[in-house]
């Protein structure tokens, strides 16, 4: 398959399309319409080789990760590292949790996490930290719930107590309306539990800074995120594990797309709905929110593998469905990590004729995010065995 597809030109009359009033969206179909179809403790590594000097995208780099003894990941290159802001931010995160009922050790662990600096290399285009505390609070919290919920059975996390769990993450994210008697104790129940303060929290923090719809389209993609946790669980609970396809099917909705419905928010702009929804431009946020959590997993075996009650990573399961190593299963990952990524690219360069400056500064937001998501996982304690 080519690295690369050549964007279609697109006359100058097309891209002009109807003016005035009301008339913006008319252009922005007609353009989408002429768009074809997409293409079917840190290791120090080598220098990255830049894409350009193989005749591809300098914005992309083939790097080098872990011990280096595995073909490399091909990724954006990091647009921004400025340990300053991200420790400041990662302050802010520890003092908030601590606000949640977090305790002071788990409040200071929560900054050392960090999801201040994960905020920070995801989010190049905003320099104020409180804007880059709309993803660094929330990221804190799914990451809380992942753990003491899903995944840690060392933390609490049991497969059948999730589904309630996450039942009442979704009411402190999007509080139901009064329901009379039935209300009260609900609400105590999100007040009691660290977990639903920091999400009901979160939440909130970005409705104060963005819009109405911006704070449904984070919380929808995180509730589809639940879901596929219930299935990990389920299967965890059986010890019926998915095949590799199974899987990918829960991981397209459970990836760091999640995290990238917040690109604009943080930025301080708003992509239209019409638009963001757009078949082609969601295809394009999911491959690259696919390709930067197989990241996770490839940085993630060593801890999945030694939970008492095995995680489901991408990289096991290829071992378990083919009998092959870890190594073998580890490049089989990669290749099809890499392989998103220049899908990715590809979608990047044909969505560049759509004439809307939100959409285009968010597919570079989407770009600047798998970088960032890379150098976070390579440089991040959590995910060095």
């Amino acid at each position: 398959m080519s690295d690369s597809v050549a964007t279609e030109t697109v006359p100058a009359s097309l891209l002009a399309g109807p003016s005035g009033l009301g008339t913006s969206a008319a252009r922005i179909a007609s353009v989408f319409g002429k768009v074809p179809a997409p293409a079917p403790a840190p290791v120090v590594a080598p220098a990255p080789v830049p894409a350009a000097a193989t005749g591809g995208d300098p914005s992309y780099v083939e790097q080098s990760w872990g011990d280096g003894s595995y073909p490399p990941l091909y990724v954006p290159v990091v647009e921004r590292i400025n340990p300053a802001l991200g420790q400041e931010v990662d302050l802010r995160v520890a003092a908030w949790a601590e606000e949640c009922g977090f305790s002071e050790q788990e409040s200071e662990m929560m900054g050392k996490a960090g999801f201040g600096r994960l905020a920070m290399l995801t989010h190049p285009d905003a320099e104020d930290p409180d804007q880059l505390l709309i993803a660094a609070k929330l990221n804190a919290g799914w990451w809380a719930a992942d753990d003491l919920y899903a995944d840690s059975t060392e933390h609490g996390a049991t497969p059948t107590e999730l589904p309630f769990r996450l039942t009442l993450a979704m009411a402190a994210m999007d509080p139901l309306p009064p329901a009379g008697e039935f209300t009260p104790p609900l609400e105590e129940k999100i007040a009691g539990e660290r977990v639903l303060v920091a999400l009901r929290s979160a939440t909130q923090y970005l409705a104060g800074r963005s819009t109405p719809s911006v704070v449904h389209r984070s919380n929808y993609s995180t509730f589809a995120m639940f879901v596929s946790w219930t299935a990990y669980a389920a299967w965890r609970h059986t010890g019926e594990y998915p095949t590799a396809w199974e899987y990918l099917a829960a991981r397209q909705h459970d990836n760091f797309y999640t995290s990238m419905t917040l690109i604009d928010a943080v930025g301080g702009y708003e992509v239209p709905a019409n638009i963001y929804y757009a078949p082609d431009v969601r295809e394009a946020a999911f491959q690259a929110g696919l390709a930067a959590v197989l990241v996770n997993d490839l940085f993630s075996v060593a801890k999945d593998a030694a939970d008492e009650v095995p995680v489901c990573n991408l990289v096991l399961q290829i071992v378990a469905d083919r009998g092959c190593s870890i190594e073998e299963a580890t490049e089989v990952t990669v290749e099809l990590h890499n392989q998103i990524v220049r899908d990715f690219e590809a979608a990047h360069q044909r969505l560049a004729a759509v004439p809307s400056p939100e959409l285009q500064r968010f597919l570079r937001g989407l770009r600047a995010w798998m970088g960032g998501g890379y150098e976070w996982h390579a440089t991040n304690p959590r995910y060095q065995s």
